[in-house]
């Protein structure tokens, strides 16, 4: 070998003749099964072509990779695992000068075949996918940075290619246990699970922007092929792989193809979408993976949540013994609820990525797709209830994920035009989950956490609660949209289907609104003047509510005046408050939160009538407030909700004239003062 590797290297245009002599040679010993001869040829041609780099080594290749087929073309597995042995010695070879006529399809056609392997003797079986696998990674190694090989990411060999990987893959629970223990196995990286892999990643982060769809829809096809999408954990694990081998600028294009492919399966079965989903939800863990295109993302789950709601809708029409209603529909009724939780946790792990302003943006895109005007026996009047349902709670996933400091931001008039809409109280769950976004948008402190249920707290410090001054932003806020909200309160506890769940969502409002904007005078001033209102309902004002309803009513009010005179800080209106609940303890205790919402309340036929002592009184509230500087005029004022007219896109509304305020600045000999100024006010001045 030394006398031929020096004879080759010095008369370099000798290599042809020498690589067709071998290859002639191998051919007959091949024929007459002379093996030992074999391995003589190919070893000396692995030395000649590791020693001479020379121009002409093109033509020694083609003699060489005639061989290499040869050897593969047999029936032996020690001879293919010879030919992939020496093909990836060469394919680590840089050559000096390119080739244009050299093709690999054989290659790729015969390694992927290889991967497939199943012959009776495990031990052989994994030697040959081993093999396979190490040859479809030479392959890759010697074509992917080649221009002139370029065809290589054609789908008629990454169909073979990608298909072959994962396949090995997936077989990490499926290999014989006797071999994990084998020699051959204890090396990780001998095992055919763990080289898939690893060539896997090396084929990833060779693609690029054209060329990683060619990668991601033989994936998605085997996903298909191979019912990887339930149960999903390989999808899992596979997408991840990919997420974390691609380049950081491509991460989107896998979203894409993702919501692509869900497309495909919109008329699947729910556990298949669902364990779609699902992969599209683990995408997420990286930023970056959302692109540029966000709203599309959230639209394409938006639909296929219609979709959804379509299907459950026809489920509680169909019968069992409908012959036309499709199997799955009646074998896995219910699979579609699980889908739909699927799809709003996907949207709250996507909001999760995004910035704030991305989250706004959302959350409108949402509202936007809320149907606001339904007729209540038309034939859609189900799927969009429903769908109203999904929505919000959809909408309420991405608003814990928002986080800013600027109430101007959380309610504008966008997100709280739909979300305060009149449409939104005619359901029960549907009312129940706005007032629960509202109050998402509002904690911008997480107070919410601390709350707890509807109670009487002694001391409201030991919640810890945070609080902080009032800007005039949101104050502004407050001002415009604030009779919007105190309306929405107002109407939810006149409601008659109402629960535990909603008197305690709507005391949960209260206090937030307090606690966001407790140094703003007008905002607490409203917010009592609500308060009395609700009691006065509650006392059989204009709806005929039901002993509970009343009950409840009161309580609700009574502990969130507890909470409000607590953190006011008024000794005189903490007194008047504390004295009512102690007379509410010893003579009416079904007026309490601790009663009313008990599993098994005892509560009266009806309500006392004309018991002072048993309510909070607007008279006495305002003078202990005026004392202390508060506007006690605006306390004695009954609250009047204000009405909305949708009709024909116009708006009447009867407004509240005692909560116009606004400031002027009083010249004086020292400087400026801000006084507050109030219609009545006003009024009095033109008036004299």
């Amino acid at each position: 070998m030394e006398k031929l590797t020096f004879y080759a290297v010095s008369a370099p245009e000798k290599l042809d003749r020498i690589g067709r002599y071998l290859s002639e040679r191998l051919s007959r010993n091949v024929a007459r099964r002379r093996y030992g001869y074999v391995f003589i040829a190919m070893e000396a041609l692995d030395q000649l072509l590791m020693a001479c780099h020379s121009q002409r080594i093109n033509l020694f290749v083609e003699s060489f990779t005639n061989m290499v087929t040869k050897l593969l073309e047999s029936n032996e597995p020690e001879l293919q695992i010879l030919g992939t042995n020496s093909f990836v010695k060469f394919a680590n070879i840089e050559e000096d000068t390119p080739c244009y006529h050299r093709r690999y399809d054989f290659f790729v056609s015969k390694f992927s075949s290889m991967c497939h392997s199943n012959c009776d003797n495990e031990e052989v079986n994994m030697k040959i996918r081993l093999a396979g696998i190490r040859g479809l990674q030479g392959v890759v190694r010697k074509t992917v940075n080649d221009e002139l090989q370029a065809t290589i990411w054609n789908p008629q060999h990454m169909n073979k290619i990608v298909p072959s990987l994962l396949f090995n893959m997936q077989q990490t629970e499926e290999e014989p246990r006797n071999l994990r223990a084998s020699t051959l196995a204890e090396n990780e990286s001998e095992r055919p699970s763990s080289l898939a892999e690893v060539c896997f990643r090396e084929l990833l982060s060779r693609a690029g922007y054209g060329t990683l769809k060619s990668i991601i829809m033989p994936t998605l096809n085997h996903m298909d092929n191979h019912s990887h999408w339930d149960p999903n954990a390989f999808a899992l694990r596979s997408f991840k792989i990919i997420m974390y081998s691609i380049q950081p600028q491509l991460l989107h294009l896998v979203l894409q193809q993702l919501l692509t492919h869900l497309d495909k399966h919109a008329e699947s079965r729910p556990p298949i979408r669902a364990g779609l989903i699902r992969v599209l939800s683990e995408t997420v863990s990286i930023p970056a993976s959302i692109g540029p295109s966000v709203l599309e993302v959230f639209n394409t789950l938006l639909k296929h949540l219609r979709f959804s709601v379509d299907l459950t809708v026809q489920e509680r029409k169909s019968e069992i013994t409908d012959s036309n209603c499709k199997s799955w529909q009646l074998n896995e009724k219910g699979e579609e609820s699980k889908f739909q939780d699927v799809v709003i946790d996907t949207i709250g792990s996507f909001a999760s990525i995004l910035p704030d302003y991305q989250c706004s943006e959302v959350m409108m895109f949402i509202l936007g797709k809320m149907p606001l005007s339904i007729e209540e026996k038309g034939s859609q009047y189900e799927e969009s209830k429903i769908f109203q349902v999904m929505l919000l709670r959809s909408l309420l996933k991405v608003s814990q994920e928002f986080s800013t400091t600027n109430l101007s931001t959380t309610l504008s008039n966008s997100i709280l035009g739909p979300l305060l809409s009149s449409t939104l109280l005619e359901e029960p769950e549907i009312h129940l989950l706005s007032l629960v976004v509202l109050q998402s948008l509002l904690d911008r402190h997480h107070n919410l956490e601390r709350l707890g249920h509807v109670r009487i707290i002694p001391d409201v410090s030991s919640l810890k609660l945070r609080t902080e001054k009032c800007t005039k932003q949101d104050a502004a806020v407050m001002r415009k949209h604030g009779q919007q909200i105190y309306r929405q309160l107002y109407q939810s506890c006149n409601q008659e289907d109402t629960d535990r769940r909603h008197f305690n969502a709507l005391y949960k409002t209260l206090v937030l609104l307090a606690l966001e904007l407790s140094s703003e005078e007008s905002v607490l001033v409203d917010l009592l003047r609500l308060a009395l209102a609700m009691q006065e309902a509650a006392q059989g004002g204009e709806r005929h509510l039901s002993i509970y309803n009343q009950c409840a009513m009161h309580a609700v009010v009574a502990s969130f005046l507890n909470l409000l005179s607590q953190c006011m800080s008024v000794t005189p209106f903490q007194q008047h408050v504390n004295k009512v609940i102690e007379t509410r303890a010893s003579d009416a205790p079904f007026l309490l939160p601790e009663e009313v919402f008990r599993d098994e309340p005892r509560l009266p036929r009806k309500l006392p009538r004309e018991c002072k002592a048993l309510l909070f009184l607007p008279s006495v509230i305002a003078e202990t407030l005026q004392s202390c500087a508060y506007n006690g005029e605006r306390i004695s004022v009954p609250y009047e909700p204000m009405t909305d007219d949708h009709e024909g896109h116009s708006h009447r509304r009867s407004l509240d004239t005692t909560s116009i305020q606004f400031e002027v600045e009083v010249r004086e000999d020292n400087g400026y003062k801000a006084e507050e100024v109030t219609f009545e006010s006003l009024k009095n001045v033109i008036g004299g």
